[in-house]
């Protein structure tokens, strides 16, 4: 790949990565409730899940995903129901005494992170039609494409854990500006509706729309 079409590739990486979903919101819910350190994880569940997506496309999956209306449906209707069942968790978290500066953040386990931010972006299927429809457009096909693949996978990766970690730790800052249950509420509830308003967006895509 030469530099001028990776570079344009770059820059498509920090406007997809940047433009509000379904890992974002999980990445501020995470920062939110358990801090930056902690909640990062969930950031390398969405980037082991982009892999597995890109592997998929790559290995030619990605045009039957695309084409069998069965397959997409089955993806986006799992996602729809985990996004609604985060919705819920969110809505029913508990506010922490966040008056007492000593008071520990809950424990959220790294592996469940990781399974959450993993789940939250592999049962998205238009992400995989996406990644098929603009992959393309950035391969030379008379270069070996092996390593152009793994050039673009590095690139979306690096792009998205940036990303990933600008939403987790504004969620984090503030959180420790919280110190009202009332007001950790609120956010938690916000979180909430947010994780249905993108459990509805997905349940509103078809595997033929842009």
């Amino acid at each position: 790949m030469v530099f001028e079409t990776w570079l344009a590739f770059f820059v498509a990486c920090w406007l997809i990565s940047l433009s509000p979903g379904a890992g974002a919101i999980a990445s501020m819910s995470c920062g939110l409730q358990y801090g930056f350190r902690r909640g990062y994880w969930n950031a390398i569940g969405l980037q082991l899940a982009l892999v597995l997506q890109i592997a998929i496309v790559a290995a030619g999956v990605g045009a039957l995903l695309a084409t069998s209306a069965m397959a997409f449906g089955l993806i986006k209707w799992f996602g729809v129901v985990y996004l609604l069942w985060l919705a819920l968790a969110q809505w029913r978290a508990l506010p922490g005494n966040l008056a007492d500066e000593s008071a520990p953040r809950p424990l959220g386990r790294p592996l469940t992170l990781v399974l959450r931010g993993f789940l939250v972006n592999a049962s998205n299927p238009k992400a995989v039609v996406f990644i098929l429809a603009v992959l393309p457009q950035f391969l030379q096909p008379e270069a070996p494409l092996v390593p152009q693949y793994l050039s673009m996978t590095a690139t979306m990766v690096g792009v998205d854990l940036i990303v990933m970690a600008g939403y987790t730790g504004l969620a984090a800052k503030v959180l420790r500006a919280l110190r009202s249950p009332r007001q950790q509420r609120l956010l938690n509830r916000s979180f909430a509706l947010m994780f249905v308003a993108a459990a509805g967006l997905l349940a509103t895509i078809h595997r033929g729309s842009n």
